[in-house]
């Protein structure tokens, strides 16, 4: 098996022609758009945070129209994202901070984004790549946690460090697209319970498909 630098070039040019499209799910017509959505898509799926979104985006355009947010009116709104406790209050208090820090505009840059509540580094990236063109790092979210280890790009299981294992073997001009190449393969074959590794494009170049190969296709 190649060294981690070398396969991953291979692995982002295979799975580049494997999904052309590769980009975020979420649909945001505004900097503040992409943020809201960005934080109720923690533990939800996108497809639901853009049904919630269709009506959110709607009624609240503005930093002023979230920070004068009803909390328990908005927890009902985002309510089917889960956790909409935690999310209601992090929008409503993201909203003040930019009314209060940010002259009501979003930031473009990491270390101004993580300020905001509810923004860690997933998210800034997130925002970063999709409204400003800018990368300052990898969002790493649960399919890129996964296909990190699989394809052993990385050993722990901490999204930080796993997004500084894939920067270091990585080149800058591929951070803003590799998640959504990663993201869209774990969808569609990487998955959670069990990968179709007989179909992966790149399979060749993971040091576990063997394991899953014995495991699930008796191999």
């Amino acid at each position: 098996m190649e060294a981690p630098k070398k396969r991953i070039l291979e692995i982002i040019k295979i799975l580049s022609k494997q999904y052309p499209r590769a980009r975020t799910a979420l649909h945001f017509k505004t900097p503040l758009d992409m943020v809201v959505a960005t934080i109720l898509s923690a533990q939800c799926t996108d497809k639901r945070v853009n049904i919630v979104t269709e009506k959110l985006f709607k009624k609240y355009r503005t930093a002023k129209d979230y920070a004068k947010a009803s909390q328990k009116t908005f927890e009902q709104e985002i309510r089917s994202t889960g956790f909409f406790r935690n999310k209601a209050k992090s929008i409503i208090n993201m909203a003040k901070m930019l009314i209060s820090d940010f002259n009501e505009k979003v930031p473009n840059t990491m270390a101004q984004l993580i300020m905001l509540p509810g923004v860690a580094r997933k998210t800034a990236n997130v925002v970063l790549n999709n409204v400003f063109h800018k990368s300052e790092g990898i969002a790493v979210d649960t399919h890129v946690r996964r296909l990190s280890q699989r394809l052993g790009l990385s050993k722990t299981d901490d999204p930080v460090k796993i997004e500084q294992d894939l920067m270091e073997l990585i080149p800058r001009q591929y951070w803003g697209k590799v998640t959504y190449y990663l993201v869209d393969h774990g969808r569609v074959i990487c998955k959670a319970p069990r990968p179709f590794c007989p179909e992966c494009v790149i399979s060749k170049l993971c040091p576990s498909r063997d394991l899953f190969l014995r495991k699930y296709y008796k191999q």
